[in-house]
Protein backbone atom coordinates (compact mmCIF):
# COMPACT_ATOMS: atom_id res chain seq x y z
CA UNK A 1 0.00 0.00 0.00
CA UNK A 2 3.18 2.52 -0.10
CA UNK A 3 1.26 4.23 -3.16
CA UNK A 4 -1.68 5.28 -0.88
CA UNK A 5 -1.17 8.80 -0.80
CA UNK A 6 1.51 9.17 -2.98
CA UNK A 7 -0.49 12.50 -3.97
CA UNK A 8 -0.35 14.16 -0.39
CA UNK A 9 2.37 16.31 -2.54
CA UNK A 10 -0.23 16.78 -5.27
CA UNK A 11 -2.19 20.26 -5.11
CA UNK A 12 -5.53 18.35 -5.95
CA UNK A 13 -8.68 19.24 -6.97
CA UNK A 14 -12.15 17.89 -5.69
CA UNK A 15 -13.04 17.82 -8.98
CA UNK A 16 -16.28 20.12 -8.66
CA UNK A 17 -16.30 20.82 -12.44
CA UNK A 18 -16.28 17.06 -13.13
CA UNK A 19 -19.06 16.20 -10.33
CA UNK A 20 -21.33 18.23 -12.18
CA UNK A 21 -21.41 16.25 -15.05
CA UNK A 22 -21.61 13.18 -12.88
CA UNK A 23 -23.51 14.13 -10.67
CA UNK A 24 -23.15 11.60 -7.40
CA UNK A 25 -25.76 9.42 -5.69
CA UNK A 26 -28.28 10.80 -3.75
CA UNK A 27 -26.86 9.77 -0.24
CA UNK A 28 -28.56 9.94 3.01
CA UNK A 29 -26.60 11.68 5.45
CA UNK A 30 -26.01 14.71 6.96
CA UNK A 31 -22.27 14.89 5.59
CA UNK A 32 -20.01 12.60 3.43
CA UNK A 33 -17.29 12.19 1.36
CA UNK A 34 -15.88 9.87 -0.62
CA UNK A 35 -11.78 9.72 -1.58
CA UNK A 36 -9.45 7.72 -3.87
CA UNK A 37 -6.57 7.15 -1.62
CA UNK A 38 -4.48 5.56 -4.70
CA UNK A 39 -4.33 9.74 -5.89
CA UNK A 40 -5.53 11.42 -2.85
CA UNK A 41 -8.25 12.97 -4.29
CA UNK A 42 -11.46 13.82 -2.90
CA UNK A 43 -14.05 12.63 -5.70
CA UNK A 44 -17.38 14.00 -4.42
CA UNK A 45 -18.70 15.09 -1.04
CA UNK A 46 -21.45 16.83 0.27
CA UNK A 47 -21.05 19.32 4.13
CA UNK A 48 -17.55 17.73 4.06
CA UNK A 49 -16.12 20.23 6.11
CA UNK A 50 -19.13 20.62 8.49
CA UNK A 51 -17.93 19.85 12.42
CA UNK A 52 -19.44 16.54 13.72
CA UNK A 53 -19.13 14.72 16.89
CA UNK A 54 -17.15 11.54 15.93
CA UNK A 55 -18.46 9.27 18.57
CA UNK A 56 -16.63 5.69 18.49
CA UNK A 57 -14.83 7.37 14.89
CA UNK A 58 -12.24 8.95 17.60
CA UNK A 59 -11.18 5.12 18.12
CA UNK A 60 -8.82 5.40 14.79
CA UNK A 61 -6.68 7.44 16.30
CA UNK A 62 -6.78 5.78 19.79
CA UNK A 63 -5.75 2.51 17.20
CA UNK A 64 -3.00 5.07 15.18
CA UNK A 65 -1.40 5.83 18.20
CA UNK A 66 -1.00 2.36 19.66
CA UNK A 67 -0.31 0.95 16.14
CA UNK A 68 2.42 3.63 16.30
CA UNK A 69 3.87 2.78 19.35
CA UNK A 70 3.80 -1.41 18.71
CA UNK A 71 6.23 0.32 15.27
CA UNK A 72 8.51 1.86 17.59
CA UNK A 73 8.82 -0.81 19.65
CA UNK A 74 7.31 0.73 22.94
CA UNK A 75 4.27 -1.52 23.18
CA UNK A 76 4.08 -5.17 21.55
CA UNK A 77 1.47 -7.35 21.35
CA UNK A 78 2.29 -9.78 23.62
CA UNK A 79 2.55 -7.37 26.33
CA UNK A 80 0.64 -7.62 29.62
CA UNK A 81 -0.74 -4.38 30.90
CA UNK A 82 -3.01 -3.68 34.32
CA UNK A 83 -6.55 -2.78 33.35
CA UNK A 84 -7.39 0.40 35.55
CA UNK A 85 -10.93 0.94 37.68
CA UNK A 86 -11.33 4.00 35.44
CA UNK A 87 -11.53 1.93 32.39
CA UNK A 88 -13.30 -0.88 34.25
CA UNK A 89 -16.09 1.91 35.03
CA UNK A 90 -16.39 3.38 31.74
CA UNK A 91 -19.84 3.93 31.10
CA UNK A 92 -21.92 0.84 31.54
CA UNK A 93 -24.34 1.06 28.98
CA UNK A 94 -21.50 1.58 26.09
CA UNK A 95 -19.98 -0.60 23.71
CA UNK A 96 -17.37 -2.76 26.09
CA UNK A 97 -14.73 -5.55 25.81
CA UNK A 98 -15.20 -6.35 29.55
CA UNK A 99 -11.91 -6.83 30.69
CA UNK A 100 -11.22 -6.96 34.53
CA UNK A 101 -8.49 -5.06 37.04
CA UNK A 102 -8.44 -8.55 38.61
CA UNK A 103 -6.86 -9.58 35.43
CA UNK A 104 -3.99 -8.35 32.76
CA UNK A 105 -4.62 -7.90 29.26
CA UNK A 106 -2.50 -8.85 26.60
CA UNK A 107 -2.15 -5.47 24.26
CA UNK A 108 -2.92 -7.48 21.40
CA UNK A 109 -6.61 -8.73 22.65
CA UNK A 110 -6.94 -4.84 23.57
CA UNK A 111 -6.59 -3.55 19.61
CA UNK A 112 -8.91 -6.26 19.01
CA UNK A 113 -11.39 -5.45 21.68
CA UNK A 114 -10.64 -1.67 20.52
CA UNK A 115 -11.20 -2.26 16.71
CA UNK A 116 -13.81 -5.39 16.81
CA UNK A 117 -15.53 -4.79 20.24
CA UNK A 118 -15.77 -1.30 19.83
CA UNK A 119 -14.48 -1.49 23.77
CA UNK A 120 -14.56 2.05 25.30
CA UNK A 121 -13.09 -0.27 28.18
CA UNK A 122 -10.35 -1.08 25.78
CA UNK A 123 -9.24 2.77 24.39
CA UNK A 124 -9.14 3.50 28.29
CA UNK A 125 -6.49 0.92 28.63
CA UNK A 126 -4.54 1.66 25.66
CA UNK A 127 -4.59 5.32 26.37
CA UNK A 128 -3.02 5.02 29.66
CA UNK A 129 -0.64 2.17 28.62
CA UNK A 130 0.81 4.25 25.92
CA UNK A 131 0.63 7.39 27.72
CA UNK A 132 0.04 7.31 31.58
CA UNK A 133 -3.28 8.62 31.55
CA UNK A 134 -6.37 8.87 29.35
CA UNK A 135 -5.41 13.10 29.49
CA UNK A 136 -1.92 12.44 28.30
CA UNK A 137 -3.04 10.17 25.47
CA UNK A 138 -5.66 13.12 24.52
CA UNK A 139 -2.68 15.56 24.05
CA UNK A 140 -0.87 12.89 21.83
CA UNK A 141 -4.26 12.68 19.85
CA UNK A 142 -4.24 16.25 19.17
CA UNK A 143 -0.62 16.50 18.27
CA UNK A 144 -0.84 13.64 15.75
CA UNK A 145 -4.25 15.30 14.23
CA UNK A 146 -2.36 18.62 13.87
CA UNK A 147 0.93 16.74 11.64
CA UNK A 148 -1.39 15.07 10.06
CA UNK A 149 -3.11 18.26 9.05
CA UNK A 150 -6.33 17.63 10.11
CA UNK A 151 -7.70 21.19 10.95
CA UNK A 152 -11.39 20.74 12.29
CA UNK A 153 -10.77 18.21 14.24
CA UNK A 154 -10.56 17.93 18.42
CA UNK A 155 -9.85 15.05 21.18
CA UNK A 156 -10.87 14.88 24.48
CA UNK A 157 -10.97 11.64 24.82
CA UNK A 158 -9.52 8.06 23.64
CA UNK A 159 -13.35 6.72 22.87
CA UNK A 160 -15.20 9.14 21.51
CA UNK A 161 -17.96 9.32 24.55
CA UNK A 162 -19.86 12.79 23.72
CA UNK A 163 -18.00 15.80 25.11
CA UNK A 164 -18.04 19.32 23.56
CA UNK A 165 -14.17 18.97 22.83
CA UNK A 166 -14.66 15.92 20.86
CA UNK A 167 -15.31 17.00 17.09
CA UNK A 168 -14.67 16.67 13.58
CA UNK A 169 -15.07 16.86 9.61
CA UNK A 170 -15.80 14.19 7.09
CA UNK A 171 -12.58 15.14 5.32
CA UNK A 172 -10.48 14.91 8.31
CA UNK A 173 -11.58 11.77 8.77
CA UNK A 174 -10.89 10.96 5.55
CA UNK A 175 -7.01 11.96 5.90
CA UNK A 176 -6.89 9.95 8.91
CA UNK A 177 -8.24 6.72 7.81
CA UNK A 178 -6.41 7.34 4.84
CA UNK A 179 -3.20 7.92 6.66
CA UNK A 180 -4.07 4.57 8.69
CA UNK A 181 -3.72 2.26 6.08
CA UNK A 182 -0.93 3.80 4.39
CA UNK A 183 1.29 3.91 8.09
CA UNK A 184 0.07 0.73 9.47
CA UNK A 185 -0.84 -1.63 6.54
CA UNK A 186 -0.06 -4.62 8.73
CA UNK A 187 -1.99 -4.00 12.08
CA UNK A 188 -5.03 -2.58 9.92
CA UNK A 189 -5.93 -6.17 8.99
CA UNK A 190 -7.47 -6.22 12.07
CA UNK A 191 -10.52 -4.37 10.48
CA UNK A 192 -11.40 -7.25 8.75
CA UNK A 193 -12.00 -8.82 11.85
CA UNK A 194 -15.71 -9.99 11.88
CA UNK A 195 -15.58 -11.47 15.34
CA UNK A 196 -13.48 -11.04 18.19
CA UNK A 197 -13.77 -13.48 21.35
CA UNK A 198 -12.79 -12.38 24.75
CA UNK A 199 -13.49 -13.43 28.56
CA UNK A 200 -15.85 -16.27 26.43
CA UNK A 201 -17.75 -13.10 25.22
CA UNK A 202 -18.20 -13.13 21.63
CA UNK A 203 -18.88 -9.77 19.78
CA UNK A 204 -19.41 -9.09 16.34
CA UNK A 205 -17.82 -6.05 14.27
CA UNK A 206 -20.54 -3.57 13.54
CA UNK A 207 -19.33 -3.13 10.25
CA UNK A 208 -22.14 -5.15 8.05
CA UNK A 209 -20.10 -3.81 4.91
CA UNK A 210 -17.47 -6.84 5.95
CA UNK A 211 -20.30 -9.56 5.16
CA UNK A 212 -22.02 -8.19 2.15
CA UNK A 213 -19.06 -6.77 0.32
CA UNK A 214 -16.06 -9.47 0.12
CA UNK A 215 -13.89 -6.32 -1.45
CA UNK A 216 -14.22 -4.07 1.85
CA UNK A 217 -11.56 -4.56 4.43
CA UNK A 218 -12.42 -1.89 7.11
CA UNK A 219 -12.81 0.47 8.85
CA UNK A 220 -14.92 2.02 12.03
CA UNK A 221 -18.65 2.72 13.04
CA UNK A 222 -19.65 4.94 15.33
CA UNK A 223 -23.15 6.02 16.66
CA UNK A 224 -24.11 8.51 19.57
CA UNK A 225 -27.74 10.41 20.43
CA UNK A 226 -26.13 13.72 18.36
CA UNK A 227 -24.03 11.87 15.73
CA UNK A 228 -26.44 9.78 14.33
CA UNK A 229 -25.02 6.44 12.67
CA UNK A 230 -21.51 7.24 10.74
CA UNK A 231 -19.42 4.61 9.29
CA UNK A 232 -16.00 4.71 7.68
CA UNK A 233 -15.53 2.26 5.02
CA UNK A 234 -12.58 1.42 2.67
CA UNK A 235 -12.42 -1.41 0.28
CA UNK A 236 -9.82 -2.15 -2.58
CA UNK A 237 -10.71 -3.52 -6.17
CA UNK A 238 -8.64 -4.43 -9.44
CA UNK A 239 -7.77 -1.21 -11.29
CA UNK A 240 -7.15 -2.65 -14.57
CA UNK A 241 -3.01 -2.55 -15.51
CA UNK A 242 -2.51 -0.69 -12.60
CA UNK A 243 -3.23 -3.33 -9.93
CA UNK A 244 -5.28 -2.22 -7.31
CA UNK A 245 -6.87 1.07 -6.24
CA UNK A 246 -8.87 1.97 -2.87
CA UNK A 247 -11.71 3.85 -2.10
CA UNK A 248 -11.98 4.97 1.35
CA UNK A 249 -16.19 6.45 2.28
CA UNK A 250 -17.35 8.68 5.53
CA UNK A 251 -21.07 8.82 5.82
CA UNK A 252 -21.52 10.77 8.98
CA UNK A 253 -25.09 11.47 10.60
CA UNK A 254 -27.00 9.14 8.95
CA UNK A 255 -30.81 7.52 10.62
CA UNK A 256 -29.92 3.58 11.70
CA UNK A 257 -26.87 1.17 11.36
CA UNK A 258 -28.60 -0.19 8.30
CA UNK A 259 -28.68 3.32 6.46
CA UNK A 260 -25.04 3.96 7.11
CA UNK A 261 -23.91 0.60 5.50
CA UNK A 262 -26.67 0.82 2.44
CA UNK A 263 -25.21 4.75 1.86
CA UNK A 264 -21.41 3.53 2.08
CA UNK A 265 -22.07 0.75 -0.44
CA UNK A 266 -23.85 3.06 -2.70
CA UNK A 267 -21.16 5.55 -2.84
CA UNK A 268 -17.78 3.23 -2.86
CA UNK A 269 -20.22 1.24 -6.26
CA UNK A 270 -20.60 4.62 -7.49
CA UNK A 271 -16.87 5.62 -7.30
CA UNK A 272 -15.34 2.71 -8.61
CA UNK A 273 -17.95 2.30 -11.54
CA UNK A 274 -17.72 5.92 -13.07
CA UNK A 275 -14.00 6.67 -12.15
CA UNK A 276 -10.54 5.48 -12.98
CA UNK A 277 -7.37 5.79 -11.27
CA UNK A 278 -3.97 6.57 -13.49
CA UNK A 279 -0.64 6.11 -12.68
CA UNK A 280 0.84 9.53 -14.18
CA UNK A 281 4.33 9.23 -13.41
CA UNK A 282 7.26 6.99 -11.01
CA UNK A 283 9.02 8.06 -8.09
CA UNK A 284 12.35 9.56 -10.11
CA UNK A 285 10.76 9.60 -13.41
CA UNK A 286 12.13 12.60 -15.26
CA UNK A 287 9.59 14.61 -16.84
CA UNK A 288 12.06 17.30 -18.46
CA UNK A 289 15.75 18.39 -18.55
CA UNK A 290 15.92 21.92 -18.40
CA UNK A 291 18.88 24.04 -18.85
CA UNK A 292 20.84 25.31 -15.94
CA UNK A 293 22.36 28.56 -15.23
CA UNK A 294 25.47 29.17 -12.89
CA UNK A 295 25.42 25.33 -12.43
CA UNK A 296 27.80 22.79 -12.09
CA UNK A 297 26.15 21.09 -14.64
CA UNK A 298 24.38 22.55 -17.66
CA UNK A 299 20.79 20.42 -17.08
CA UNK A 300 18.75 18.95 -13.91
CA UNK A 301 16.30 16.26 -14.32
CA UNK A 302 12.97 17.34 -13.16
CA UNK A 303 10.25 15.30 -11.92
CA UNK A 304 8.39 13.95 -8.99
CA UNK A 305 9.49 12.32 -4.94
CA UNK A 306 6.52 10.08 -5.22
CA UNK A 307 4.65 7.68 -7.34
CA UNK A 308 1.85 9.88 -8.75
CA UNK A 309 -1.68 9.18 -9.58
CA UNK A 310 -4.51 11.37 -10.78
CA UNK A 311 -8.56 10.14 -10.53
CA UNK A 312 -10.71 11.14 -13.10
CA UNK A 313 -14.29 10.10 -14.90
CA UNK A 314 -13.73 7.09 -17.02
CA UNK A 315 -13.06 8.01 -20.24
CA UNK A 316 -10.98 11.20 -19.88
CA UNK A 317 -7.38 9.54 -19.16
CA UNK A 318 -7.34 9.00 -22.91
CA UNK A 319 -8.10 13.41 -22.83
CA UNK A 320 -5.35 14.39 -20.55
CA UNK A 321 -2.61 16.52 -21.38
CA UNK A 322 0.38 17.84 -19.73
CA UNK A 323 1.48 21.35 -19.29
CA UNK A 324 4.70 21.68 -17.28
CA UNK A 325 5.51 25.75 -15.75
CA UNK A 326 8.24 25.69 -14.12
CA UNK A 327 10.56 28.84 -12.53
CA UNK A 328 13.12 29.82 -15.41
CA UNK A 329 15.47 30.82 -15.34
CA UNK A 330 16.91 27.84 -13.39
CA UNK A 331 19.95 29.13 -11.49
CA UNK A 332 22.08 27.28 -8.63
CA UNK A 333 22.80 26.12 -6.55
CA UNK A 334 19.04 24.20 -7.10
CA UNK A 335 18.40 21.60 -3.83
CA UNK A 336 17.47 18.22 -4.10
CA UNK A 337 13.54 17.86 -3.75
CA UNK A 338 13.25 21.69 -3.93
CA UNK A 339 10.15 23.16 -6.25
CA UNK A 340 10.90 24.12 -9.35
CA UNK A 341 7.46 23.89 -11.18
CA UNK A 342 4.26 22.89 -11.43
CA UNK A 343 2.91 20.19 -14.02
CA UNK A 344 -1.31 20.79 -14.51
CA UNK A 345 -3.15 18.33 -16.37
CA UNK A 346 -5.40 19.34 -18.41
CA UNK A 347 -8.52 17.56 -20.20
CA UNK A 348 -11.62 19.83 -21.97
CA UNK A 349 -10.10 23.12 -21.35
CA UNK A 350 -10.08 22.40 -17.20
CA UNK A 351 -7.19 21.26 -15.17
CA UNK A 352 -7.72 18.32 -13.07
CA UNK A 353 -4.51 18.49 -11.05
CA UNK A 354 -1.52 20.70 -10.10
CA UNK A 355 1.08 18.33 -9.33
CA UNK A 356 4.40 20.04 -7.67
CA UNK A 357 7.50 19.24 -9.77
CA UNK A 358 11.12 19.02 -7.73
CA UNK A 359 14.55 18.84 -8.81
CA UNK A 360 15.45 14.82 -8.86
CA UNK A 361 19.36 16.14 -7.79
CA UNK A 362 21.41 18.68 -6.46
CA UNK A 363 23.13 21.13 -8.87
CA UNK A 364 25.59 22.91 -6.73
CA UNK A 365 27.23 26.51 -7.96
CA UNK A 366 29.82 26.80 -10.54
CA UNK A 367 32.96 28.12 -10.19
CA UNK A 368 33.62 31.91 -10.19
CA UNK A 369 34.32 31.78 -13.79
CA UNK A 370 31.18 30.02 -14.61
CA UNK A 371 28.73 32.10 -12.94
CA UNK A 372 30.22 35.31 -14.47
CA UNK A 373 30.21 33.60 -17.81
CA UNK A 374 26.53 33.26 -17.17
CA UNK A 375 25.35 36.13 -15.74
CA UNK A 376 27.00 37.73 -19.09
CA UNK A 377 24.75 35.34 -20.96
CA UNK A 378 21.71 36.04 -18.89
CA UNK A 379 21.99 39.58 -19.49
CA UNK A 380 21.13 39.15 -23.33
CA UNK A 381 18.52 36.21 -22.70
Amino acid sequence: MKKILAALAVTLLSLPALAQSLPPPNIAARSWLLMDATSGQVIAAHEPDLRIEPASLVKIMTAYLSFSAIKDKRLSLDQMTNVSVKAWRVDKDSSKMFIDPATPVKINDLLYGLIVQSGNDASIALAETVAGTEESFAVLMNREAERMGMKSTRYANSHGLPSPENYSTARDLAVLAARMIKDHPELYKIYSTKTYTYNKITQPNRNRLLWLDPTVDGMKTGHTAAAGYCLIASAHRPNGASGERRLISVVLGTTSDQVRAQESQKLLNWGFLNFDTVKLYAKGQAVATPEVWKGSQGQVKLGFNEDTYITVPKGMAEKMKPVLERRDPLVAPIERNSRVGTLKMVADGKTLAEIPVVALEQVSQASIFGRAWDSMRLLFR
